[in-house]
């Protein structure tokens, strides 16, 4: 090896840089959520096969046409609209928290961290909802009150999937919120105008959207199919 390549080794190692100009932590990270995205996939995929490995299923339009304060009101899909729209927009705010961050403006990243927790405390509120409402009408693991579209007795498989995948993401919006909350005490302690940089934003940031994109594929998955 000559000394060039020898020199140019020995600063990639010291300096600590991926190939892909991309930190340690950052290549983790990236790494970490590969990982999941593969257990998420086994869980869609699962549901998948047995979901179309029969004729009829669950009508999404009949199971979740439900509304807080809405009384009896017919109102499909709409409420789940609503969670997504919140998980969204707690994306966009976690953006945004990032680039404050990229410009070392400590209060921008406090502003838009304390949005983006809200959202997310909004998105669990939301799916605890969702949850108690679907067990008060006799829905829960093992049971499955809810016909087939055309009016044939359904199996458990509905709802066993349904809390389970539901129930998996929702630990980790559970956990997104306990890590950005800690990321905004760390922010408002100071610690990261300390080191000179905000890239811990930047990967609980990753996290986050993760946890966005996966919702894209429950909610298509659960109730749109």
């Amino acid at each position: 090896m000559s000394t060039t390549a020898v020199a140019t080794n020995t600063k990639w190692w010291n300096g600590g840089r991926s190939p892909f100009n991309a930190s340690y932590g950052k290549v983790m990270m990236w790494y970490f959520l590969m990982s999941d995205a593969f257990t998420f996939g086994a869980f869609l995929i699962s549901y998948g096969t047995i979901r179309f490995s029969v004729n009829d299923w669950a009508d999404p339009n009949h199971v979740f046409n439900s509304f807080p304060l809405a009384g009896h009101a017919n109102l499909p899909l709409a409420f789940v609209s609503l969670m997504t729209f919140i998980l969204i927009f707690s994306s966009v705010t976690m953006v945004l928290a990032v680039h404050e961050g990229h410009n070392m403006n400590r209060k921008g990243v406090e502003k838009y961290m304390i949005l983006t927790i809200l959202g997310g405390l909004a998105f669990l509120g939301c799916q605890a909802w969702e949850w108690t409402h679907l067990h008060s009408e006799g829905a829960w693991w093992g049971q499955n009150p809810f016909p087939n579209a055309d009016g044939t007795i359904s199996t458990t498989n509905f709802t066993n999937f349904f809390f389970t995948i539901t129930g998996f993401h929702g630990f980790h919006v559970f956990s997104g919120v306990v890590i950005n909350i800690v990321m905004y005490i760390k922010t408002k302690l100071g610690h990261f105008d300390q080191r000179g940089h905000y890239e811990m934003i930047e990967k609980a940031g990753l996290y986050w959207h993760f946890v966005d994109l996966v919702w894209v594929f429950v909610f298509l998955c659960f109730y749109l199919i």
